[in-house]
Order: structure tokens, then C-alpha cells, then sequence
């Protein structure tokens, strides 16, 4: 088995030649390769806040799990926090906070990284506000760019800077920074954006989750916001049937996309995206003191 020294630790890599997506031949190693090519920029994105992993050891036509408990056999030097549950019990989750934790959690096949709104250091205390555009069945990205249009125009108007990342699969994220604040109120602000948005646009908008109501519209997904919830972090790679990647993209390229699998990235296309535009989320790791209050 290799083993990788790190920053002073050891990684021990293993079946790195083994595929994790069938459709294009990506492997374990070719996983591990990517995170560990795109930690300058996720590092930051995921600091003091809690993971939970989404893991595929027989890649993503395989069996997949969610986990958010310290794996057994994870070595002394990866970091972690006590975290409260819901029902008040705690339990204790790992913290990616350097390369070598990074790599770590590569190797276990956890294709998917999932944070809170909220840092260990600042619990229950978001520092940022999403809003996931999912649509339903006959929307698509032109119905997407559109709410995203007008949330971020509304957002503006509160003194917020929207930022939009692909989902990885068929919609998009919009994040804002925030000056730390009890996530009951920003997942009451979130809801009261959707329901506005709903009101502003009712042919395309939808505040409920509600299946029936879905078709032609794209659901803007609030709920993200609880103290409870997770979402996506940004460059992680997503579990679907080819590497594609949760990735900020441009307002311009927003606007310019003309499908979905144009808009967005692969794996293999961020070392030449993080070249061009380095981290465009990068307002969202200001000082806290430095960003806008929740109206």
C-alpha cells in the first residue's frame, strides 16, 4: 500500500486504480488527485465546519451512504469538533482543516463533502445564506437563470451579493455572505425570499417542496438554511454518473450557457477554471466583521 507524507503526516492510499465512475473510467486515484489539486481553494470553504460525507467505496453505481460520525481507524492528527444534534445529543464529526485530512477523506471514496451554514467555532450562527434553484420535471436551466435573476436582484436590494454555483447536477446555488447570525433567522429570511419569489414570478417559482406542483418550476429550496441542514460545499465533487463538480461560475457565464452540461464543470476542467478566475466564492471568507448584517 503507498503511502503519501503530507505535511508531516502519513496518508496510506489505497486500490487507487480502481473506478469510481463506470461511464468515464475515473478513478479513486484520479479522485484523490483532484482534491488534493483543488485544496488551496476548498480548504478555506471548508474551516472549522463540521463534514459529512457522502461515501462510495464501489463507486457511484455502487452502494453509496451518508456519513457524518468519525469513521473507525481515523488517525489522531484529523481534526474533530463536538457537534449537537437534533434532540440535543452530540457527536463527535471530523473537520477537514489541511491537505493531508484532505487526502484522508479522499481515499475513503468520499466523493461528496456536505457542510453547515454555520462553523463549529459559531454554533448555530450561519455566516452564510443559500438558496438551492432546483427544477422540476420540464424546467431547466433557462427557468433557473431566471429566479436566479430576480433572488439576486432581491438580495441586492437587502444590501446581499449573490453569488451562483452549479449544483454538480441540474441546478444551482446561489450564496451569500453574512455577518453571523442565529440560523433561525436566516432560514426565516430564506423562506420569506422564496415565498416572494413564488408571488413575483408564479409561472416559474415555488417555495413548496410539494411534488405536484413541481412540473415547469423550479423550487426554491430554503430549507437549507436550518441550523440541522448541509449543503454541497463548494468544489466538491459530485456522485452522479460523470465527475462533475459544485463549482462557482460567473454571472456572464450565468447568462451565456445555453444547456445545463454546458454551464457545468467536470473534474478535469478546474485546474484551467481556478487558473482563469481563481476562487470566485472568495467574498464569502471575509472577516466576519467585514460582511453585510441580515436585514
Amino acid at each position: 500500500m503507498p503511502i503519501a507524507d503530507i505535511e508531516g503526516h502519513r496518508v496510506p492510499l489505497s486500490n487507487l486504480e480502481k473506478t469510481l465512475y463506470p461511464a468515464t473510467g475515473f478513478t479513486k486515484g484520479e479522485c484523490v488527485h483532484y482534491y488534493a489539486s483543488v485544496a488551496d481553494v476548498l480548504l478555506p470553504h471548508l474551516r472549522d465546519r463540521a463534514v459529512s460525507f457522502l461515501r462510495c467505496p464501489d463507486g457511484v453505481e455502487g452502494a453509496t451512504f451518508f456519513a457524518k460520525h468519525v469513521p473507525p481507524g481515523t488517525p489522531d492528527w484529523v481534526t474533530r469538533r463536538e457537534v449537537t444534534l437534533r434532540g440535543g445529543t452530540t457527536a463527535r464529526q471530523i473537520v477537514l482543516q489541511d491537505l493531508a485530512s484532505l487526502v484522508w477523506a479522499a481515499n475513503l471514496a468520499a466523493l461528496e463533502l456536505h457542510t453547515h451554514q454555520w462553523r463549529t467555532t459559531s454554533a448555530r450562527r450561519a455566516d452564510r445564506l443559500v438558496l438551492d434553484l432546483d427544477p422540476g420535471e420540464g424546467a431547466g436551466l433557462p427557468e433557473c437563470r431566471e429566479v436566479a435573476h430576480w433572488l439576486r436582484a432581491r438580495l441586492a436590494a437587502d444590501g446581499l451579493t449573490a453569488l451562483p454555483k452549479t449544483s454538480g447536477a441540474k441546478g444551482l446555488h446561489l450564496l451569500a455572505g453574512l455577518r453571523p447570525t442565529d440560523c433561525s433567522e436566516v432560514s426565516a429570511y430564506a423562506k420569506r425570499l422564496a415565498v416572494e419569489a413564488e408571488a413575483a414570478l408564479p409561472d416559474l417559482a415555488l417555495h413548496r417542496m410539494t411534488r405536484s406542483l413541481r412540473a415547469g418550476k423550479v423550487f426554491v429550496d430554503h430549507s437549507q438554511n436550518s441550523w440541522a441542514k448541509t449543503t454541497a460545499a463548494p468544489y466538491t465533487l459530485r456522485a452522479r454518473s460523470h465527475p462533475t463538480v459544485s463549482a462557482p461560475v460567473t454571472w456572464e457565464e450565468l447568462a451565456a450557457a445555453e444547456s445545463t452540461e454546458a454551464l457545468v464543470p467536470h473534474a478535469g476542467d478546474m485546474a484551467e477554471r481556478l487558473r482563469r478566475h481563481g476562487d470566485l466564492l472568495a467574498p464569502l471568507l471575509a472577516p466576519p466583521e467585514a460582511q453585510p448584517p441580515l436585514p
